[in-house]
């Protein structure tokens, strides 16, 4: 099924676009193949910023595009490329970005897939800077192997739109819930795209976790997802489950500034603000659990840190889940919240940890509520602690 949204109109959006981006670059997706590069490199497709546009801006080979754009095709058959996912999962939708590209959008696409072991994946050329090329006779020899025609169809071909300096997402919902390691993206004949997003979730094999090792119970990459939000203006709250140290702001989760703050800030007998706003985020953990380290890392929010945070923590079936999201988590349907974390204060470009006597209960949770005062920006959480199921003694 495929939904196609113009920036501005009040279409309802897939429930899908709350999961991890599996095949962004900031987590490892990489291009290892593309038919044709000409106008602008594949490599666009996983950036993690919305796309740009510069009307001044041109390259020895025509307009510069904020995308991947092919030439216009002379030869038969048509273009495609290939994704090799930062981060293998289960897809739940993929959303197809032509910002900016009216007048030179591929008219449709298709999207398949496979669950490759590495020894699947042939040694492909190293990609460098491919603007103004095409792929050569080598390459498509080698990719050949792969047999990528013959991949699992999760999108079939589909038409996709695009709109005049304006913003066109096209969402198709992926059906087969299965483990996915490549994707192939298909545009038919010829054309650009500027953003690929791949929704999912990882799934770890948690019964080779002892019961007394940790894990990073939020991680994306054991399985942790974002499931609501305040406020992801400048950057989305799924980012703070990412793989490794974020390497820029545009790799966390920033909010607006927070349109409750007083006009003259003051601060209790402790040094935290008053202020009556907030913004807040939900995470549904990897695995039950219970939280035994705390990690909330500011790095490289330097002048737009919060001043302080919060920690809660519940306990919710998949139906309740699904209730409280479909109700936004608005506080009269939200469900009881268990403090793990009193308002602690935070500074800026800093990793802070909390363990021990500071932690407030020790318990079975399955979801974490991340809450900042008043605003900001902070670029990874890390709760570290001891899978468990719910009817596991918390000892």
């Amino acid at each position: 099924m495929s939904v196609h949204r113009k920036g501005g109109k009040s279409d309802v959006l897939p429930d899908f676009l709350h999961l991890n981006d599996l095949g962004c670059e900031t987590i490892g997706g990489t291009i290892l193949f593309a038919t044709d590069d000409f106008f602008a490199p594949a490599e666009n497709l996983l950036k993690i910023q919305k796309p740009k546009f510069n009307a001044e801006l041109f390259t020895d080979y025509g307009k510069w595009r904020d995308g991947w754009e092919t030439r216009r095709r002379r030869i038969p058959g048509h273009d495609w490329c290939i994704i090799q996912l930062g981060v293998p999962g289960i897809i739940y939708g993929i959303e197809a970005d032509t910002s900016y590209l009216e007048g030179n959008c591929a008219p449709k696409i298709s999207v398949q897939a496979a669950c490759l072991q590495p020894g699947e994946v042939p040694a492909l050329p190293p990609r460098g800077n491919r603007i103004g090329t095409s792929a050569s006779d080598e390459e498509r020899k080698v990719v050949k192997e792969m047999r990528s025609d013959e991949w699992t169809v999760l999108v079939p071909v589909s038409e996709i739109k695009s709109g005049d300096l304006d913003t066109w997402q096209n969402y198709f919902v992926v059906t087969l819930k299965q483990r996915w390691t490549h994707l192939r993206l298909n545009i038919y004949p010829d054309g650009g795209i500027a953003r690929l997003k791949i929704y999912g979730t990882m799934l770890r094999d948690w019964s080779l976790s002892g019961l007394n090792q940790l894990s990073d119970l939020a991680a994306m990459v054991n399985g942790g997802v974002c499931v609501g939000y305040s406020d992801a203006q400048l950057g989305h709250p799924r980012n703070v489950l990412g793989i490794g140290r974020a390497k820029s702001m545009k790799d966390g989760w920033e909010t607006r500034r927070n349109l409750e703050r007083p006009p003259v800030l003051k601060v209790d007998d402790n040094g935290i603000l008053l202020t009556l706003g907030n913004e807040w985020a939900v995470f549904r953990m990897g695995h039950s659990g219970v939280i035994t380290h705390v990690e909330i890392d500011t790095s490289h929010f330097q002048g737009n840190f919060p001043d302080t945070f919060k920690l809660e923590a519940c306990v919710l079936s998949t139906e309740e889940e699904k209730e409280c999201t479909a109700r936004k988590w608005m506080p009269k349907h939200s469900p009881k919240w268990i403090t793990l974390l009193l308002p602690m204060k935070l500074n800026p470009h800093k990793r802070h940890f909390f363990y021990g006597a500071a932690l407030q209960i020790l318990d079975v949770f399955t979801h974490v509520r991340l809450t900042i005062f008043p605003d900001g920006g902070i670029s990874r959480m890390r709760l570290w602690g001891l899978p468990r199921a719910l009817s596991d003694s918390t000892k």
